[in-house]
């Protein structure tokens, strides 16, 4: 698959912002082919190599979504990330 870049994916211009300013300008395999979908609300089993970018395949498109739906004010839950193991969710943060 040839290289997306983070705009061609339709993403929040401030996740674009951060990307760029981070150095991060084309998506990963992985990537391009997952955020479309979790943007479609689409549910999405992937399976990638460590290091391929998996983390910001469903991390990315999450922070979109919470982007776009306001929070109703207080100090709500609004996204719940589970991982099966300490090291992971140290990863993930």
């Amino acid at each position: 698959m040839e290289q997306r870049s983070f705009s061609a994916l339709s993403l929040h211009p401030a996740i674009l912002k951060a990307l760029t300013e981070e150095g991060y300008q084309h998506a990963t395999d992985i990537q391009s082919r997952a955020i479309p979908e979790v943007l479609k609300g689409r549910d999405l089993l992937a399976i990638a190599q460590t290091g391929t970018g998996k983390t910001a395949a469903f991390s990315l498109p999450m922070l979109h979504r919470l982007h776009h739906q306001p929070s109703g004010g207080g100090r709500q839950l609004r996204a719940l990330i589970l991982t099966p193991t300490r090291e992971l969710a140290l990863q993930a943060v």
